[in-house]
């Protein structure tokens, strides 16, 4: 692993702890002494992550991780659920028995950590489930739109948790989408996500109101 992704996952890391709150002011000196490296990888690290909106670059150069409000919520919603529809229909219409067994293995780790109760596998095996979805299509620009929101999607729901009871419902989501992809169902591929990005949408705003001066709170 290069000192650039090293030094990315350890602040992505630090960020989801708490370490650094939505709306902390990051410097470069602060980071380099932290994290025991020279500058240009905490340059580097700081470059990449605001290209996925989880740091914010002022005019003046100064960085913070980003402020999560309702607002921002909604518009990371809306881009994920326009993009991941567009790609699920296009997904049921080339979709093949052979191209969604990496899908259906995805959905069978997602099923056992669920059982077992553990969420970051969960979240892991969800992430994995949604890629290998999105890489039926070969639409390389929308997926890597995608595959940068899901940095923030990951240190969202661990910030706020993700509860067992979720499980159920994502699970009963996923295994009616690859009904759709197996069936050739594009109408039906594409309402099962709009409806299935939504409800994660739902669950997040409420579990953030739940939990608003941790989640908000600025250093």
């Amino acid at each position: 692993m290069s000192r650039r992704h090293e030094i990315k996952d350890r602040l992505v890391s630090d960020i989801v702890a708490g370490v650094f709150p939505f709306g902390a002011r990051l410097t470069i000196d602060e980071l380099a002494t932290r994290y025991e490296v020279s500058h240009l990888p905490v340059r580097e690290a700081l470059r990449e992550l605001s290209a996925t909106g989880l740091l914010e670059v002022n005019v003046a150069g100064r960085v913070r991780v980003c402020h999560v409000d309702q607002d921002f919520v909604e518009n990371l919603f809306a881009t994920r659920g326009a993009l991941e529809v567009m790609l699920v229909r296009s997904a049921a219409q080339l979709a093949t028995p052979v191209s969604l067994r990496p899908v259906r293995e995805h959905q069978a780790r997602l099923e056992q950590c669920a059982a077992a109760g553990d969420s970051a596998g969960v979240l892991a095996a969800n992430r994995d489930f949604h890629r290998a979805i999105n890489a039926l299509t070969r639409n390389v620009e929308a997926i890597a739109l995608i595959d940068r929101q899901w940095i923030l999607m990951s240190i969202l729901w661990g910030r706020v948790g993700y509860g067992p009871e979720r499980f159920d419902a994502v699970i009963s989501d996923h295994r009616h989408l690859i009904h759709a992809l197996a069936t050739s169902d594009v109408e039906a591929a594409g309402v099962l996500m709009g409806a299935h990005v939504v409800k994660a949408k739902y669950e997040l705003l409420a579990r953030i109101a739940r939990q608003a001066p941790a989640v908000t709170s600025v250093a």
